[in-house]
């Protein structure tokens, strides 16, 4: 085999994590006490889940405490260089032990004191929530400042997973009647409640900035100041105002941080996480990109198809865009340089390609979970409707690339380069389990018990190949699916800080009515402007907390103007999800240009250029519900044939090649007839039609060789 196969046969030979991981966890697990931590918290879940459910807020609360303890000790804090003087770090280090210590000391107490036949009183807790909430901020000031070295254990960081538990036995013991006040939504306005909210959304907002950067920490600030800050705001912003122990309280209730977000990230996330590592562990990830090579290696610049076929393929066990990018880009970058792409574009189309990951069925992120707790609608009807979007985009992706190669004269790689297909299709039967899943779905079993049938037919599968799931390698998958679940956890809390805040201010329903005063009951301006919003949140924010919030602000406007929820809802989240290849802001043009070596501003401008055509899929499916499966079967076919017609034709146009280079004329004529498809109307679909099939014909004559004379 030659040496691009062994490299592509190579990818995954290991038991580590994936590199895209290993980029935000900067410590690996160092010790065997961490690794069963991570087991626990990962087969915890299946447990409750499938066999011995908790108490609702009781679990959210625990699945919250148990994602931040592990977080903090695989996520350095990673924001200063040493700058503090190594006493004053390690003064700082003593006053924020000393703290804590305290709160801890008196919640011992308290339970001394109920053991003992005590009232659980407000006074026993006196002092514990400021101790608790001034002890984190001196433990995370000076992790900011004084980092400890990658080769060192975090000890500092035992500190803030002591606060974590703190925060936890407050919540789920700390004053009788307290958990059902939780589940109510109204937890104490009490002081100590107050402070020991503040302290949780503390702890979620820092090991958010380690794991997902500042942007979405930013955010949420601001977020929080207009609880504060709104009485003084003009318009439509202003607001009364709130106690600062009523709003924090409010904050860790049921309608914020403990709501629909982490109701998700609970359940069917962690659950999808899981089924994710089994398949890695597996190798049937590695089967994916092999089968990309060996399906579309060899055609006109090979490696940029594969990176579309293999992002598709992945896509349906990963659903991250940066992730995705690291793990098929480590093998298609390199190859797309080494047939002539340049590295800016190698690194586009990747990110591009991998974007598309997160609206493939049946997983697709974690946005379609959400949506689903958000709009009532079954999590089936949502992979349904998602099929044809998301073959609209992967299209889209493709022509850009086949168009450019054309235009460029490439080629694919030499066949005895390739996986051979043969070989790759008598091991078919590691899709199963993502057959038995969707089997599952649709067989009337809930989003979790199929998860958990697929989650065990991807270890049965294994055995059925070399690499057989035994006892150590589902410990190694537990423990790699509990580190890979961090961020989203971490993410999707503290997106929950954003909607408690539109809820208790009431701010999103004013937004939407001022997009109806803007948009003067015009659908299409509406849909702009949502679309400027999504991209704008989701710019250095996860896609699932942009589209968390853009649901909370933007989507119950266009509900108002009498669009469909299912079409709503699905177009804030298309967009949500391309703002990952949106400059300034492209979080997966970025993670590309580090493997290719490219200037990341050059690549975000470049991975929009190509995921250009992608962009006009939602208006598509706006002016034709049959792209969302919407109405009968021949409208639903007649729409997504001439929607793949426009989306083949805006491809050219804006690549400048459909079988030749196209003159300005000619591409201006190939826009429009772009255009005219967009609106699904009988009558512009024949006209773009038959203006895309005048450019061919006269492509085609002019490309002819005349008769000799």
């Amino acid at each position: 085999m030659a040496d691009a196969t062994r490299k592509i046969d190579a990818a995954g030979a290991d038991d580590e994590p994936p590199a895209g991981y290993e980029r935000i966890f900067d410590v690996k697990v160092a010790s065997w006490a961490m690794q069963i931590a991570c087991v626990a918290y990962a087969a915890w879940h299946l447990w409750v889940l499938n066999v011995a459910p908790l108490e609702t807020l009781t679990f959210r609360i625990i699945h919250v405490a148990g994602a931040l303890c592990i977080g903090f000790l695989l996520a350095r804090p990673g924001l200063g260089r040493g700058t503090l003087p190594k006493p004053a770090a390690a003064a700082l280090d003593v006053v924020s032990l000393a703290l804590v210590g305290h709160a801890l000391a008196r919640l011992a107490y308290a339970q001394i004191h109920v053991s003992g036949g005590g009232a659980m009183e407000p006074w026993v807790f006196a002092g514990f929530g400021e101790s608790l909430t001034a002890g984190i901020a001196v433990a995370i000031v000076a992790g900011w400042f004084s980092p400890p070295r990658e080769t060192v254990f975090p000890w500092r960081d035992l500190i803030l997973v002591g606060a974590t538990i703190a925060v936890a036995w407050f919540m789920l013991f700390g004053f009788e009647h307290m958990a059902l006040r939780l589940r109510a939504g109204t937890g104490f306005a009490d002081p100590q409640n107050g402070w020991t909210a503040l302290a949780g959304v503390m702890l979620i907002l820092e090991l958010t900035r380690r794991v997902a950067g500042l942007a979405l920490v930013v955010i949420s600030a601001v977020f929080i100041s207009y609880a504060f800050t709104g009485p003084f705001l003009p318009g439509f912003l202003e607001h009364k105002g709130y106690e600062i122990w009523r709003f924090f309280s409010y904050l860790y209730t049921g309608n914020g941080i403990l709501g629909p977000t982490t109701a998700v990230s609970s359940t069917y996330i962690i659950l999808f996480i899981i089924f994710a590592a089994f398949l890695q562990a597996s190798r049937v990830g590695e089967y994916f990109v092999n089968f990309a090579f060996a399906a579309a290696g060899h055609a006109r610049g090979g490696p940029a198809k594969v990176a579309v076929f293999a992002s598709g393929l992945m896509g349906m066990i990963n659903g991250t865009s940066a992730g995705n990018v690291v793990a098929t880009g480590s093998l298609t970058i390199p190859l797309m340089k080494k047939v002539g792409y340049k590295p800016q574009t190698a690194a586009a189309v990747e990110a591009g390609a991998s974007t598309g990951g997160q609206i493939m069925p049946p997983i697709m992120g974690a946005g379609a979970f959400i949506m689903a707790e958000i709009t009532g609608i079954p999590y089936t009807e949502l992979v349904v409707a998602a099929l044809i979007p998301a073959v609209l985009y992967f299209t889209s992706i493709y022509f850009m690339v086949d168009f450019e190669a054309r235009r460029l004269g490439m080629k694919g790689l030499p066949r005895d380069e390739l996986p051979v297909f043969r070989e790759l299709a008598k091991k078919a039967f590691l899709f199963i389990p993502i057959f038995i899943l969707i089997f599952a779905l649709y067989s009337g079993y809930s989003v979790i018990r199929a998860g958990a049938y697929a989650t065990a037919s991807a270890a049965i599968v294994s055995w059925l190949t070399p690499h057989a799931m035994g006892p150590r390698k589902l410990w190694d998958a537990l423990a790699l699916a509990a580190r890979m679940s961090i961020q989203i956890i971490a993410v999707c809390a503290c997106a929950g800080i954003i909607v408690g805040v539109i809820a208790m201010t009431g701010v999103g329903s004013r937004f939407s009515s001022l997009l109806l005063g803007l948009a003067e009951h015009s659908q299409l301006l509406a849909l702009f402007f949502a679309m400027l919003i999504a991209i704008i949140l989701g710019m250095g924010m996860p896609t699932t907390a942009a589209y968390a919030v853009a649901a909370s602000v933007v989507a119950p406007g266009l509900v108002d103007l009498g669009i469909q929820p299912l079409i709503a809802h699905f177009f804030v989240f298309y967009y949500a999800v391309v703002s990952a290849i949106t400059p300034p802001v492209a979080l997966a043009a970025y993670a590309g240009a580090a493997i290719a070596g490219s200037e990341p501003m050059k690549t975000s401008v470049e991975s929009f250029k190509i995921g250009l055509a992608a962009f006009i899929v939602p208006f598509m499916f706006f002016y034709s519900p049959g792209l969302l499966m919407e109405g009968e079967w021949l409208v639903v076919l007649r729409n997504f044939l001439t929607a793949t017609a426009g989306v083949y034709l805006l491809s050219a146009a804006v690549t400048g090649y459909l079988r030749a280079p196209l003159n300005l004329a000619l591409r201006v004529a190939v826009l429009a007839a772009a255009m005219l498809m967009i609106s699904g109307g009988l009558l512009t679909d024949l006209i773009g039609v038959g203006v895309g099939l005048g450019v061919w014909a006269l492509q085609s004559r002019q490309a002819a060789p005349r008769p000799a004379e």
